[in-house]
């Protein structure tokens, strides 16, 4: 698993490095250009959000019956032409258009879904996990790197560095990916459609649980450098630019280190709706402490609670939504998951934008106050993520044509083929019956 997973996890760390590592210090750049504003700032951190969420479903869905490689290969493409429009800004609107082409090469569903591809459910989590804590040792260097280049040669150098490693990354691609196994299902055309993505009310609360996620996320990055390098008297404690690695590096590693407990109880021990709700309260106390803090310290204590709070979900919200999702929906409903997301992220960016330049950070403290509230009883009532199990059968062994009359059964969810590995899979309800029942059905 390890050999297949890891060059996919090394493409979506080398394209998230390229996001995260303008994310600390891009408010502070874009308020600096001629013409901006705090709500034009806040466009900019999340602006790449919304090409994301509007071109996540069409890539996952083109990923799903064009191929996962040839999808992935375009959306580099695109995120570097960005990336280049970015670096060479002059202005604050063509900074805007490269943000919003960088966010238009929307992949982060389609390397998901190939994960899903080649990794059986119940290594899922895991190989989820191992994407996850490369995406956020990119995060880590990200957080060093990006004061430290843009503080002493310009943020634009972060931006080339950007376009760099997205053709490294494509360069990997062609070399590294092994191509997805052969799947054969049964599903028709009209149950291939989008909009049975939203029939299942588990895949439901797990768009709207990214959308929170990410909303809150993006309100943290939007006032975490504002608030350390702003002058006192204008609410801030007067740290230089490239000190604030000094902030997230401590704050980095200690979210890492919650990611592996995280996905152990999550997944191992059945515990996803516990953590998600722990999390939740996390994320609350460290942005109540940004909000409120009068001492540096306090801050950044605050910035370290968040961080473990966002890092805990990172393992387990895609491994829950391709363990909902059916086989012929995992790109669709990736997508659709991460739409909310990036929808979640621009909101977040106007939201924290306006609220700043209206209010202050004690007002935004108390909006996601509230948000918080509204994520913790929306996930307090979401069925468990761990109630579906999969049994793997030889097809030298077991008819296929018996495999896939199961489906008419009220405890199997779907049964499929994957010709590579010559094997019948079959996903069932452990609620409603056990693996040695699902046998038993076929004898």
């Amino acid at each position: 698993m390890f050999k297949q997973i890891m060059p996919l996890s090394f493409i979506v760390a080398l394209r998230f490095f390229g996001l995260f590592i303008v994310l600390p210090v891009l408010s502070l750049y874009a308020l600096e250009m001629k013409g901006a504003t705090p709500f034009l700032a806040g466009l900019i951190v999340g602006g790449y959000a919304l090409t994301q969420a509007i071109f996540q479903i069409p890539f996952g869905m083109m990923s799903d019956k064009f191929g996962r490689k040839s999808v992935l290969l375009i959306g580099l493409l695109i995120f570097i032409t960005g990336s280049v429009v970015a670096a060479i800004s002059d202005n604050i609107y063509m900074l805007l258009i490269g943000r919003f082409l960088q966010g238009a090469g929307a992949i982060g569903s389609v390397v998901s879904a190939m994960i899903a591809d080649l990794v059986k459910e119940e290594q899922r989590a895991h190989a989820m996990a191992i994407m996850g804590g490369t995406i956020a040792m990119s995060f880590a260097v990200a957080m060093i790197v990006s004061p430290i280049v843009g503080g002493n040669w310009g943020i634009d150098k972060l931006f080339w560095l950007t376009a760099v490693l997205s053709i490294i990354a494509i360069g990997v691609l062609f070399t590294s990916v092994p191509q997805p196994p052969t799947i054969v299902h049964t599903y028709s055309e009209e149950e291939s459609k989008l909009s049975e993505v939203f029939k299942d009310k588990a895949l439901v609360r797990m768009y709207v649980t990214f959308f929170f996620h990410w909303l809150i996320m993006t309100m943290a990055f939007f006032i975490i450098p504002l608030v350390m390098t702003n002058d006192v008297n204008q609410g801030g404690f007067g740290w230089e630019k490239v000190d604030l690695w000094k902030v997230y590096f401590p704050a980095m590693i200690l979210g890492v280190i919650s990611m592996g407990p995280a996905a152990i109880f999550g997944e191992k021990y059945g515990k996803g709706k516990e953590i998600f709700l722990i999390s939740i309260v996390a994320v609350l106390l460290g942005f109540l402490a940004m909000g409120f803090a009068s001492t540096p310290w306090v801050f950044i204590i605050g910035v370290v609670l968040f961080f473990i709070g966002f890092n805990m979900f990172e393992p387990l919200l895609q491994s829950f939504v391709a363990k909902f999702a059916k086989v012929h929906q995992k790109g669709a409903a990736l997508s659709v998951a991460n739409t909310f997301g990036y929808i979640g992220i621009f909101i977040g960016g106007i939201l924290a934008g306006w609220v700043m330049q209206h209010f202050d950070r004690a007002t935004l403290a108390i909006v996601v106050t509230f948000i918080s509230i509204a994520w913790f009883f929306w996930v307090l009532t979401m069925p468990s993520p761990n109630n579906r199990g999969n049994v793997y059968l030889p097809l030298d062994i077991f008819d296929r044509e018996k495999v896939s009359a199961l489906t008419t059964h009220e405890a199997i969810v779907e049964s499929y083929v994957n010709e590579t590995e010559q094997i019948a899979v079959i996903k069932f309800n452990k609620d409603l019956i056990d693996e040695d029942e699902v046998r038993g059905l076929l004898s």
